[in-house]
């Protein structure tokens, strides 16, 4: 799947939390990636975040940095 198309939903998903305090918002956007998408799809995005940071939401990039750290444990 495209890195773009990827950024657009991961987006969109942190928008819909965005009007939750930064903590949960965060933790919602992550437990989101590990409940509804592919586990490919994940590896990508987390393996491309830094090449994508500028164009992540401030609470994808935050649960995009959590998933990476626990992927990395």
């Amino acid at each position: 799947m495209q890195d773009e198309h990827l950024v657009r939903r991961i987006n969109q998903i942190a928008q819909f939390f965005d009007a939750y305090p930064a903590t949960e918002a965060t933790a919602g956007v992550k437990e989101h990636l590990q409940k509804f998408w592919d586990p490919a799809m994940r590896a990508q995005i987390i393996a491309n975040r830094q090449v994508l940071a500028d164009g992540l939401h401030p609470l994808a990039r935050a649960a995009l940095h959590q998933l990476a750290e626990e992927t990395a444990a």
